[in-house]
């Protein structure tokens, strides 16, 4: 039986949360990274079962890991970008805030993915048209909706764009304050929230090209039918890269005027 690319990408984000919940709560080995940024070993564990599943059904596909890095045929057409525990400072401090993300690139687009929450027994996924969460093995699709008023904003490095822009600003911007009401996760888990309706949008700043953080989110997220741009308003990957996720059009042009107006304090 032919395993579709949406199924294996369910497969190997549900097998990732398995561990990342089995190992919650344990002393675990850290491993230090560049930044002040760290893995634990529920990380590695949760990479090494799903590059198992990807390994085991889609042998000839490139994979981009977290932790592992890049591995298969560089030029590929088909790449798998896993990050396998997002939101592990939240984890290492025994906060049940983490993501487990999978996606296929084909060419320049995401074409299925799967974004599961462990704790919550929840995975968020498309098959590149449309997006659904699955629970109890009954998926729902996805709906964006504006009406919480509830901005996730990411508050984590890199900056590429300061002084420009820094999204923390936006939190005591009192435009951004009259409108929105700002929430912190620090998980792209919160961009599968936008898509389901439980957030009105999301910011971050950063490169999104071929990132194994954000792929899964973008792609559940564009599928879903949300304002998907760069931090400018541009088209993704382009310009000066970042993000704005918004569930309407109102939304992103109010969100994307609240970052125009920091630029402009700048250059005065």
């Amino acid at each position: 039986m032919v395993i579709k690319d949406e199924d294996v990408a369910i497969r190997a984000a549900q097998a990732g949360a398995a561990v990342v919940r089995a190992m919650y709560g344990a002393s675990l080995a850290r491993f230090d990274k560049s930044g002040g940024d760290f893995a634990t070993a529920a990380d590695l564990e949760a990479e090494k079962v799903i590059l198992d599943v990807l390994r085991s059904t889609r042998p000839q596909d490139a994979v981009t890991g977290e932790e592992s890095g890049r591995t298969g045929d560089s030029a590929a057409e088909r790449m798998w970008l896993v990050d396998p525990l997002c939101g592990t400072l939240n984890y290492a401090a025994r906060t049940m805030l983490v993501g487990v993300n999978v996606a296929l690139r084909t060419g320049s687009t995401v074409t299925a993915a799967a974004s599961a929450d462990p704790f919550a027994d929840e995975v968020f996924w498309t098959d590149g048209t449309r997006a659904y969460v699955r629970r109890d093995e009954v998926d729902e699709q996805l709906r964006p909706s504006a009406e919480s008023a509830l901005v996730d904003v990411n508050l984590d490095p890199p900056f590429p764009n300061a002084p420009e822009f820094r999204a923390v600003r936006l939190l005591a911007d009192a435009g951004f304050v009259e409108r929105f009401r700002p929430r912190v996760v620090s998980t792209s888990l919160a961009l599968a929230w936008v898509a389901a309706g439980r957030r009105a949008a999301y910011v971050t700043d950063g490169d999104m090209r071929d990132s194994v953080h954000f792929a899964a989110g973008i792609g559940l997220c564009r599928a879903a039918g949300c304002v998907v741009t760069g931090i400018q308003g541009q088209p993704l990957h382009t310009g000066a890269g970042g993000l704005i996720v918004a569930a309407d059009q109102q939304t992103h042009a109010a969100l994307l005027a609240l970052v125009e107006h920091q630029g402009e304090g700048v250059a005065r």
